[in-house]
């Protein structure tokens, strides 16, 4: 029975599965958005059988021999065995309403999202083919930030990767970011937020470092809903919060008025 049921972390209610898949994870009682994998985002949002994958077997190495209290090589081997992915971030061509896109995602459960070099490099893959082929480009944002065990070149994928979309954004074709649950650190404060459109959903966390960081900086309390995406919206950070349920159908309205 245990299979058949879901605790709903936000308003404890038990959802059937099979109800919430229906919903595209998102609870029916008090419309919590729960995390999906990135390829399962890709396929809620592009045409049937459009999806063609890019760079599916590039994967990062352990230049630095990194050792925590496990090694760097140690959990890439075991968030490929988790996710079936080599890397964090996939991406490719598809199309959206019948509108060419190069869309991409990252999948959070790969070492919470972390960027690293070989996550920058695809990124920056993805947006200089939607350069050469003058498509809108759309990437689903989800990530705890830089990827510390390769740590400068995990950093300077920020500044790679911004440098990429300056020169998208310098030939004038479209970028669309949509921020899910979390989207923090690195990400955030590179190609996150670097969006001419940016969309999140709602209730994500949204920022640089988290609340309990800048709460104890700071010593003050934070406004309610600090670094939710609602409250990003009100201050101006991101341009609309969109029920996943409808995404593909604004992203179609978008993309009619971005190709007209």
């Amino acid at each position: 029975m245990a299979d058949l049921w879901q605790r709903c972390p936000s308003c404890q209610e038990m959802v059937l599965i099979r109800e919430l898949e229906k919903n595209l994870r998102v609870c029916p009682r008090c419309l919590y958005h729960f995390p999906i994998p990135a390829r399962i985002r890709i396929e809620l949002t592009v045409d049937l059988n459009s999806f063609t994958e890019y760079d599916m077997n590039l994967e990062p190495l352990d230049p630095l021999g990194f050792k925590d209290t496990k090694r760097y090589s140690e959990r890439l081997k075991e968030a490929q065995e988790k996710t079936g992915l080599k890397e964090a971030f996939i991406y490719g061509k598809g199309s959206i309403g019948g509108n060419p896109v190069i869309i991409g995602a990252i999948e959070f459960e790969f070492l919470g999202g972390s960027l690293g070099s070989v996550m920058g490099e695809k990124v920056t893959r993805a947006v200089e083919l939607a350069l050469r082929e003058k498509n809108v480009l759309i990437i689903f944002c989800a990530s705890g930030g830089a990827r510390m065990q390769e740590g400068t070149l995990s950093l300077m994928q920020m500044a790679k990767i911004s440098a990429a979309l300056g020169r998208l954004k310098k030939e004038g074709v479209p970028y669309i970011s949509i921020l899910t649950d979390p989207t923090t650190g690195g990400v955030t404060a590179s190609f996150g937020m670097l969006g001419d459109i940016i969309i999140a959903e709602p209730g994500a966390l949204i920022g640089f470092a988290g609340p309990r960081v800048i709460k104890e900086t700071i010593g003050e309390e934070l406004p309610p809903g600090f670094q939710r995406s609602e409250y990003l919206l009100q201050h101006g950070m991101v341009d609309m919060v969109i029920d996943r349920r409808k995404l593909r159908d604004v992203l179609i309205k978008l993309l009619r008025l971005l190709y007209s």
